[in-house]
């Protein structure tokens, strides 16, 4: 089988996109290496280092005019169909909403996963311009495909309710969590981390793009009750909502006890994970709140927000909240702090359910989906 990916964002992108689309291209070439992967981007960004089994894969990159900057994004949109051609490909899967135009006008078979409909849910978090945009190309990336990958039941529902997509259309393949996060982690790699980045013996940990979405706001609102004295340890790129933030430690005087922490390497995470004493997620809405898994992958007792996709990812493991009350936060987080039966037990589950999202697993239901198509 020749099977073709828009690998622009696991060239390019270092966030949740780009994890996923990494993670799959790496899982199926090394799990499934009997067929040819395809890798499509218009550019590569040398300061993402990942891997893949290249003994069954090529990158396909524009070439002439197309190549230049302001015409690689034309490429991607509609010529890289010339390409899909010349390679005769059997699949092509958009990994991150879109599929070029005219690509129905190709032999492959067309595949796309949708992550979320945050946009549509919570429009209120998007500009004007960026509603529109996704609206465009996520209703073509649906329209065009003969099948569409959710990466949760929350995204299902989601696509049936905001795209009246037809339910027998979309298939649920979860994703896993980069193999880093699998691999043991030694006494000396802890201390190293805790004093390279001066970590407390004990703290709570959010590692997530830092935007109002991720609701960091009500940690802080949470460590303002008298016996969650734990400090906080921020991880994720500055943005603006980071200001806001900055207001609310100054007003609850938290200055002493909030570290932020910005680009560090994928493989400073998984010790990370391991020092935190507790993971805490209480995001608004995600399509599958991939940190979760990590944390639970890692052994780290997670407590994250009730409803959207996160009881998917998080099972019985983790503990859920109101992601707007801050008092039950705060109350929960105490009782896992104060309780080490409680942490353990949730340990334990973790590392139970995290065994459900394998590479093998994974790549097995990929498969699936592409084998129904041929």
């Amino acid at each position: 089988m020749k099977i073709g990916f828009d690998a622009k964002r696991a060239f390019c992108n270092s966030r949740g996109l780009g994890n996923y689309s990494r993670d799959t291209i790496r899982l199926l070439s090394e799990q499934c290496p009997q067929h040819h992967y395809a890798l499509f981007t218009p550019k590569i960004n040398e300061s993402i280092v990942w891997s893949y089994n290249e003994a069954c894969a090529s990158v396909e990159r524009p070439h002439g005019l197309l190549s230049y900057k302001i015409l690689s994004s034309v490429w991607r949109t509609w010529n890289i169909c010339d390409d899909i051609k010349r390679l005769d490909l059997d699949i092509y899967h958009g990994l991150s909403h879109e599929l070029p135009y005219g690509i129905e006008k190709t032999r492959a078979r067309r595949v796309v996963t949708m992550h979320d409909l945050i946009f549509l849910k919570n429009p209120e978090l998007f500009p004007l311009f960026d509603r529109y945009s996704f609206k465009k190309k996520y209703t073509h990336g649906c329209k065009t495909a003969d099948k569409v990958i959710a990466i949760s039941e929350e995204t299902k529902r989601d696509l049936i309710e905001f795209m009246h997509e037809d339910e027998s259309r979309i298939e649920v393949v979860y994703q896993g969590c980069n193999p880093v996060f699998h691999q043991p982690v030694s006494q000396e790699s802890l201390e190293k981390v805790r004093e390279q980045y001066g970590l407390p013996k004990d703290f709570m940990l959010i590692i997530c793009a830092i935007e109002r979405r991720k609701n960091h706001e009500l940690i802080l609102e949470a460590m303002r009750h008298p016996q969650l004295d734990l400090p906080l340890v921020i991880v994720g790129r500055p943005s603006e909502y980071k200001k806001h933030l900055d207001e609310l430690i100054h007003q609850y005087g938290l200055e002493e006890r909030v570290i932020f922490l910005n680009a560090l390497p994928t493989s400073a995470l998984p010790t990370l994970y391991k020092l935190a004493t507790v993971f805490v997620y209480p995001s608004l809405f995600e399509g599958f709140g991939i940190p979760i898994l990590e944390s639970l992958t890692m052994g780290t007792p997670v407590v994250t927000s009730e409803g959207s996709c996160f009881r998917e990812t998080g099972g019985d493991a983790a503990k859920y909240v109101d992601c707007h009350n801050a008092e039950e936060l705060a109350e929960t987080l105490i009782n896992v702090l104060q309780h080490e039966d409680v942490r353990q037990e949730m340990i334990a589950q973790g590392l139970s359910h995290a065994q459900k999202f394998t590479d093998e697993a994974i790549a097995r239901n990929l498969m699936s989906v592409y084998n129904k198509l041929l």
